[in-house]
């Protein structure tokens, strides 16, 4: 298309979707650029303390960059965020398909079950591993009777990949999932009337259909795996989040931390563009009225055996291990805590937080997930990638860069709610844009042309059609911030009102106290709570899809 084309651009206001096909950015900016560059700019704050921070380091802090050990941690964390997205995509495909496919008994149990694991935070999963696995852990107090003194070490890269995995495969089992559950059938169906095996139609018609649900739940994987701090501390693994907090709490070096992050935002803008070009190569599939029907389930006839199997062994590693091993902790009698405080308290301060922050990332990801999708131009690309600046350094850091803010550009919001919410929606704002992409990925163009052939304005359009038709991944969205609001402890600990307390915080400050069995009780409440708002979330998604068939 052609500026000299002015039949394709003068008759459709600026902010209607096929008026952001722009051509080139010479011309007038639309309004959904602006309001997505407004909500974006939040995640931008920790990227400019970064970059003051790191001029504070000069010549030295450049050559701190070209060191070895630098280039080593480097390493470390790409071979580990490749190693994660790998055995996600590994347990979370199948996991999907089982659960939203396949004539599986208690599919709906499983469902909850296996989404656990990502409510229980990377820290407490990696001390309840350690605790069965470790050199002389549960496992080899068992083994001890048969002349075992020492089990190999589990620290290290293989213990933060598999602690790490146990926590984000749920990041591709949800996208994915909801991908299935809104794919159209009729197009397997055909498939299976041109004689092609269950398999066959699964690795040329399903899997293509699910590459933008796995690209945005691979994204979102990386960039957790790239920010986490908790796996890597406790298995002892050089990555960027324990270097940074190295250089924070141990050499008080604050430039050096601050390079080392922007290194972050780097891989993370690399990792952002090459996700933005490998998406667009793939056609989405789009929703249609077929896909009020829902597709029959599969019997999985002798597949039903290892799959009950290979879910038994996922429930057991990321669920019932560490619940079993909190509840050891919790119900140990030889254990008081000096610090009484009420877990119903601390269970409403951590919903009520993730709530409002769940709610108010859904009403920022829209804007910034249909700009992912369906901009054009340069300005459409920067908003989409400054959104996801906010998950792609520690929360340590983020938590640091709101309080610098807080502190010298609106000193009364320092330390209250309001400053909090807005710091874990920066780190969290990209789980909700890639879940919401995906659903709007499968929105049929045409249904919105037909309500702006019926009257309707772009904003009712959005509201009566648009949303509603991406509500399945909204509200998948809008579990993965509250679940991860929930566990969040760095920017909690730095932003906090003085005297709210989270479940989190009451686990970190248990460990910090040198017992670790008092993390039982409040490890365990953070668990139940996570749980039933889960279990919520997934009978409204199943109530939704149910009332479409």
């Amino acid at each position: 298309m052609r500026l000299t084309e002015p039949t394709r651009v003068a008759p459709l206001p600026a902010f209607s979707l096929p008026a952001l096909r722009l051509p080139r950015i010479r011309q007038r900016v639309s309004p959904l650029v602006l309001i997505g560059a407004a909500v974006a700019a939040g995640s931008l704050l920790p990227l400019l303390y970064l970059l003051l921070r790191a001029l504070e380091g000069g010549a030295d802090g450049l050559a701190y960059l070209a060191r070895p050990r630098t280039l080593e941690i480097l390493a470390n964390s790409a071979l580990l965020s490749a190693a994660v997205c790998a055995g996600s995509i590994a347990l979370g495909l199948p996991f999907a398909w089982l659960t939203s496919r396949a004539a599986l008994p208690g599919r709906r149990l499983w469902l909850v079950l296996g989404l656990l694991p990502m409510v229980i935070p990377s820290y407490l999963g990696a001390m309840t591993l350690v605790a069965a696995f470790g050199p002389v852990g549960t496992l080899q107090q068992l083994l001890e009777p048969l002349g075992v003194g020492r089990l190999p070490e589990i620290y290290g890269f293989f213990g933060a990949w598999l602690a790490i995995t146990l926590c984000t495969y749920p990041f591709i089992a949800l996208p994915v999932r909801a991908a299935l559950l809104q794919l159209d059938p009729a197009l397997e169906e055909a498939a299976r009337g041109f004689g092609l095996s269950r398999w066959r139609v699964f690795w040329r018609i399903t899997l293509p259909a699910l590459r933008p649900a796995l690209l945005a739940g691979g994204l979102l994987t990386a960039l957790y795996t790239l920010s986490d701090f908790g796996a890597v501390m406790i298995m002892r693994f050089n990555a960027f989040t324990r270097a940074i907090f190295m250089s924070y709490n141990g050499s008080f070096d604050r430039s050096r931390a601050a390079l080392l992050a922007l290194m972050l935002i780097v891989i993370t803008l690399a990792l952002v563009l090459a996700e933005w070009r490998l998406s667009r190569r793939y056609r989405l599939v789009r929703a249609s009225v077929a896909t009020q029907r829902r597709t029959a389930p599969v019997a999985l006839g002798r597949w039903l055996a290892p799959s009950l199997l290979f879910l038994g062994a996922l429930v057991g590693l990321g669920v019932v291990l560490p619940v079993v091993t909190l509840a050891g902790w919790a119900l140990n009698p030889n254990i008081t805590s000096a610090v009484q405080l009420s877990l119903l308290d601390l269970s409403w301060n951590a919903a009520g937080m993730s709530a409002v922050t769940a709610l108010v990332v859904a009403l920022g990801a829209l804007p910034i997930a249909l700009l992912a999708l369906r901009g054009r131009g340069r300005a459409a690309r920067w908003v989409v990638g400054a959104a996801y600046m906010g998950n792609a350094v520690p929360g340590l850091v983020v938590g640091l860069a709101l309080v610098f803010f807080a502190a010298n550009a609106l000193p009364a919001l320092y330390q209250t709610l309001p400053i909090l919410i807005a710091a874990c929606a920066i780190r969290f704002l990209p789980f909700g844009v890639a879940s919401t992409r995906t659903a709007l990925g499968q929105i049929e163009p045409a249904l919105e042309e037909a309500a702006r052939g019926l009257g309707l304005s772009p904003m009712r359009v959005l509201l009566r059609v648009t949303a509603p038709l991406a509500r399945a991944g909204i509200f998948a969205g809008m579990a993965l911030v509250f679940l991860n609001v929930m566990k969040e402890l760095p920017t909690v600990l730095l932003l906090a009102p003085i005297g709210f307390r989270t479940l989190a915080t009451r686990i970190w400050s248990a460990s910090e106290s040198g017992t670790i069995a008092l993390v039982g009780l409040p490890g365990l409440a953070l668990v139940l709570v996570s749980a039933l708002s889960l279990a919520l979330l997934l009978w409204r998604d199943h109530h939704t899809a149910a009332h479409r068939s």
